[in-house]
Order: structure tokens, then C-alpha cells, then sequence
């Protein structure tokens, strides 16, 4: 079941209904647990038993984890503080590890299975891989450990935990965030939870304003990126990459820059609208991150909630900045080689991770220098300088996204190595242009910089002249944007992030 599907709109009018009827807040938060694990299980129903699983046992760490009261004092026996802060230590070693353990038996083993057997030369390595490989792994688990760690961290850190355990099974489960994001910290959403019987009744501006969601992120990803997503696929699929000249390159990774974000930050549009329908506010994930003017802006403003997971369980733990600008950099690069792995199991993913660290490593030591130098600091202050930091930054995110889209070296080696000077072939003209898609390529680059202005001026209207839609009209948008991506969205594409 996706977002964009009929099932998914039944079961969301359903579960709010139900969860409006009843005025009670255990009733309301039995309603959302009931409905993300049918949510869940529609999808894989197997799995449905590991996730309750995993929530109990964070549930229980996160009380074992208290640094006062009775339980934690009968269990480590003896009131020395010194004892039990190590026992603490322990107990969140263990949660940690329990949490890795799991992403790393499902999303991992493969991975190194096949780089063991292709670095030793042995088949047999890479025959269990490819067995490894046929088991389907879990959706959302990625995001789901990772929420699992920073509770547990949180908690470590002086957090009270969760006492409640419908409440902590509820925010773990909770169907619009499940699979994808955003990454939602336990104590951001426990005082929602805790005031779920009020009001009575849904207010209508929240209301609309979530069914506006709703249908902004169904436009975007069932619309739009869908469609790029032929595109994008065409150009970079089996018999026809090898046959793409440069400006056909250059053309499909805009098109999948575009195509990558209109679908998660579609996803992350209707995953907060379906939220907010029931009183809930999930937190934001996008910020316009194509008007960064650096890597550093940029990845404060894409994926907000992976960005500030990073910062805070690794970046910070490992000494953030407070260490020299050497050391700071060195942290940089590591934290985000991780969050490249996180994206995939593939070494791919890695060399993007590796390329961002690179890069926020490269501003921090231009930032330093910056600040050394003041014909440096007037040259990037300056409309020329501003508008040279945006085109570097955006180059280098755009030209990574090919990793991420081919985490195959093979492929990915490839479109590198034709990106100047490559002119495009005959057949792919005509398989490609004229009977695949139907548009020559000066209409396809068309569409994108149309794209790009209709972005700058949603930009324009929303963070510079501060401008909404009033009521009414999104009332009477609403139906008529679900109404075109029924009409006219590819079926059956499924969500990028839901990979990774």
C-alpha cells in the first residue's frame, strides 16, 4: 500500500472517523495503533510480529535506563552512582546494538557478503549473498532503528522515558511516519500523544489544511515525479545508457534531481497531512534545498529530520567541532560516509556519502579562510560570489544524485565518463525521443526550467511575501488535484525512500 492509492484513502477516512468517534485518548490511540499495523501488514504481514517485538524491547531499555526510581535500583542493586552510570552505559551499548544488530541482518549482510567474496575471490561468498539477497527486508527499517537509537540516547542523555507503553507503541507505529519518515523524536511527539482528547472535535482549519497537504504531496509525487520518473528511467535503463550522449546525461540527472525530491518531500506532504487530520504535527523535512548556496545550507534545508539525527548521535558524539578545524573536518567526511551507508547497501551510496563529506569538509575550510581573509569574505557576500556559491553547490548535489540513482559502479563510472563530448546515438534518438517519450530534448529541458521557476516562485510567495491560499480555495483545489493525479499519475510506482 502507497500514499497514492485508493486503499490508502480508505483506510486513512476510516481510521480518522473512528478516531473522532471515540473521545477517550487510550480509544484514539487504540484507533492509530490498529491502523498502522494494518497499514503495515497489508504490505508484510510477516514482519508485523518483529516490529512489536523491537518495540517492547526499546520500551523496556528506555525504563531500564533511568537513572532514579525502583526499578533501576533493584535491578543494578546498590545505589552507588558511579555503579550504576557504568550499568547505565551497558544497558545503552546493548540498545544500541540490539538496534544495529537488526538494521544490520536485514539491510546489510549482503553488502559485505558480496565485497568479502569479490575482495577474497571466493564464489562461495558470493553465492550466500545472492540467497541473503532474495530475503525481503522490512520496510521502514532504517528509519525505524534510527528513531529507536536517539530515544534510547535521549533517554541516556536525562530524558524521562516513556511510561506508557500504548503511547510509546503508538509513536513508533504511527502509520503516516512508519516507512519513510520523518524522523520523529519520541519527546517531540509525546506531548501530542498525552493531549489526544482534545479537542473533541477536529478544528476545520486543521482539516483542510491537512487534506491540502495531502493533495499538494499527491500532486507532486503521483504527478509529476511519476512522470519524471519515466524519463529518468528511460534514459538510465539497460541497452539504452549506453547509447545516451551528453546532453542527454546532463538532461536525465536534472530530471531525477527533481524527480528525487517531489517524491520525498511528496511523501513527507501527505504523511503530515494524514497526521495532522488527526491533531498530530509532524515535523518538517524540506526547506527548498535547490536555493542552497551551500552544502552546509543545503543540508539543513534536505532531509531536515536525517540531517539533525546525524548532527546529534554522531557528529556531536565524535567531537562535532570543538576539536580543531582538522578533526572537524575528519568527523565531517565519517559522519556522512555513514549516512551514505544508511541510504543503502551498496558502495554506490557510499562514494555520494563520501563526495557530501568531501564537501561540507571543503566549505568548512573556505568558511575558515573566509574568515581570514576579507577579500575572500566580500567575494561570497557579493550577487556574483552568492550566485557562483549556488551554482557550485547545486552541480555537485545534482551530479551526486547519480550515485544514488546508479549505485552500480559499473553504470555510474560510465555516466561520468560521458558527460563531455558524447553525442548522442541514432537509435537512442528514435527509441528514446521520438517513440518512448514522444518530446524532443529542447521540450524535455523545457519542462525542467519550468519546474525550477515554478519552485522559485512558490519560494518567492511562501518564504519571501510570507503568502498562503485562503480556505476556500484550497477547499476547492483539493478535489480537483486528486482528481488529475487519478486521472493522469502513472500507477503502481512506488516511493524512492521506500528503498532506503
Amino acid at each position: 500500500m502507497t500514499f497514492v492509492s485508493q486503499v490508502y484513502g480508505w483506510l486513512l477516512l476510516s481510521s480518522v472517523g473512528l478516531f473522532w468517534l471515540f473521545p477517550a485518548r487510550s480509544s484514539r490511540l487504540w484507533v492509530l495503533l490498529g491502523a498502522s499495523l494494518l497499514f503495515y501488514g497489508l504490505r508484510q504481514p510477516f514482519y508485523v510480529p518483529l516490529l512489536l517485538t523491537g518495540v517492547f524491547l526499546n520500551y523496556g531499555l528506555g525504563l531500564l535506563l533511568r537513572s532514579e526510581g525502583r526499578l533501576i535500583r533493584r535491578y543494578v542493586g546498590g545505589p552507588d552512582p558511579q555503579y550504576r552510570q557504568r550499568h547505565r552505559k551497558r544497558l545503552l551499548g546493548l540498545g544500541i546494538g540490539l538496534n544495529l544488530l537488526l538494521l544490520f541482518g536485514f539491510k546489510y549482510v549482503p553488502f559485505v557478503l558480496n565485497s568479502l567474496g569479490w575482495a577474497l575471490q571466493q564464489p562461495g561468498l558470493l553465492d550466500a549473498a545472492s540467497w541473503v539477497d532474495q530475503i525481503a527486508v522490512p520496510l521502514g527499517i532504517s528509519f525505524f532503528c534510527f528513531e529507536c537509537i536517539a530515544y534510547l540516547v535521549d533517554v541516556y542523555r536525562g530524558a524521562p522515558p516513556a511510561l506508557d507503553w500504548l503511547s510509546f507503541c503508538t509513536y513508533k507505529l504511527f502509520f503516516p511516519k512508519l516507512i519513510s519518515g520523518p524522523i520523529t523524536r519520541y519527546h517531540v511527539l509525546v506531548g501530542q500523544l498525552d493531549r489526544l482528547d482534545r479537542p473533541r472535535w477536529p478544528l476545520p482549519d486543521r482539516v483542510v489544511e491537512g487534506c491540502w497537504w495531502i493533495a499538494c504531496g499527491a500532486v507532486k509525487k503521483g504527478l509529476i515525479a511519476d512522470s519524471l520518473g519515466i524519463w529518468v528511467q528511460t534514459v538510465f535503463g539497460p541497452g539504452t545508457l549506453e547509447r545516451a550522449g551528453s546532453g542527454d546525461l546532463w538532461l536525465a540527472i536534472g530530471a531525477y534531481g527533481f524527480q528525487l525530491y517531489l517524491d520525498f518531500s511528496g511523501y513527507v506532504d501527505m504523511a503530515r497531512g494524514s497526521a495532522l487530520l488527526f491533531g498530530i504535527q509532524l515535523p518538517a523535512n524540506f526547506d527548498f534545498p535547490y536555493f542552497s548556496t551551500s552544502i552546509a545550507d543545503f543540508w539543513r534545508r534536505w532531509h531536515i529530520t536525517l540531517g539533525d539525527w546525524l548532527r546529534n548521535y554522531l557528529y556531536i558524539p565524535l567531537g562535532g567541532s570543538r576539536q580543531g578545524l582538522i578533526r572537524t573536518c575528519i568527523n565531517l567526511i565519517v559522519v556522512m560516509v555513514l549516512g551514505g551507508l544508511w541510504h543503502g547497501d551498496n558502495w554506490g551510496y557510499v562514494l555520494w556519502g563520501a563526495a557530501h563529506g568531501v564537501a561540507l569538509a571543503v566549505h568548512r575550510l573556505v568558511d575558515a579562510a573566509s574568515r581570514r581573509f576579507a577579500t575572500l569574505e566580500a567575494l561570497w557576500s557579493h550577487p556574483a560570489g552568492i550566485a557562483l556559491a549556488w551554482i557550485l553547490t547545486q552541480g555537485m548535489v545534482f551530479i551526486s544524485w547519480v550515485w544514488i540513482r546508479l549505485p552500480d559502479w559499473g553504470q555510474s563510472s560510465l555516466v561520468f565518463q560521458r558527460l563531455w563530448g558524447r553525442p548522442t546515438d541514432v537509435y537512442f534518438l528514435e527509441k528514446v525521443y521520438d517513440e518512448a517519450l514522444g518530446l524532443d530534448p529542447w521540450r524535455l529541458g523545457t519542462i525542467l526550467v519550468l519546474l525550477a521557476l515554478t519552485m522559485g516562485l512558490a519560494w518567492v510567495l511562501q518564504c519571501g511575501l510570507r503568502l498562503q491560499l485562503v480556505r476556500s480555495v484550497k477547499i476547492a483545489l483539493v478535489p480537483l488535484c486528486l482528481y488529475l493525479v487519478w486521472v493522469l499519475g502513472p500507477e503502481g510506482v512506488p516511493f524512492i525512500y521506500f528503498d532506503f
